[in-house]
């Protein structure tokens, strides 16, 4: 497959050419910023969230699940987060925290905390309830034509 000057092959897929202004300047990776509530965990974003992501692994001992339990403000100002991290994780807001840097995997751990489901959060980052978003994955995420949902909120809401 001939490639144009300052085009490369993605690696996995040849059929698929990625033009060098479609990368980030750090990694090397395609953007993905033009997809609504969608955040690649790039370096960037590792970077960004690394205060996060430790506090998220430190609720992996059960003394600091405890300490946060008594008091998650006080134990939240151990890591030096950012005030927008420590509120995105008090007030639950689990899109913010990947938009902060949040990885999935590490943020899972205060849902785990919490003792809520992998389909709670979804729902609650697709903006439907519990029981809307179960249904939503067991039709493979279409809607009821068995089209593919769209928009902005693509498990929430359709936008033709």
């Amino acid at each position: 497959m001939e490639v144009a000057r300052g085009e490369e092959k993605c690696a996995d897929t040849p059929a698929i050419v990625i033009k060098a202004s479609e990368r980030s300047a750090v990694n090397k990776q395609p953007k993905f910023d033009d997809v609504p509530g969608t955040y690649v965990f790039t370096k960037e974003y590792a970077r960004k969230g690394y205060h996060l992501n430790m506090f998220c692994m430190s609720l992996n001992v059960e003394a600091n699940r405890d300490e946060f339990r008594s008091d998650e403000a006080a134990y939240l100002r151990k890591y030096p987060m950012t005030d927008e991290q420590r509120q995105a994780v008090l007030d639950r807001n689990w899109l913010e925290m990947l938009r902060l840097g949040g990885n999935i995997y590490y943020t899972f751990k205060i849902v785990m905390h919490d003792r809520r489901s992998m389909q709670y959060v979804g729902a609650a980052m697709s903006g439907v309830t519990e029981d809307a978003f179960k249904q939503i994955m067991l039709t493979g995420g279409k809607d009821q034509e068995g089209n593919p949902r769209r928009g902005p909120n693509v498990l929430g809401s359709r936008d033709d």
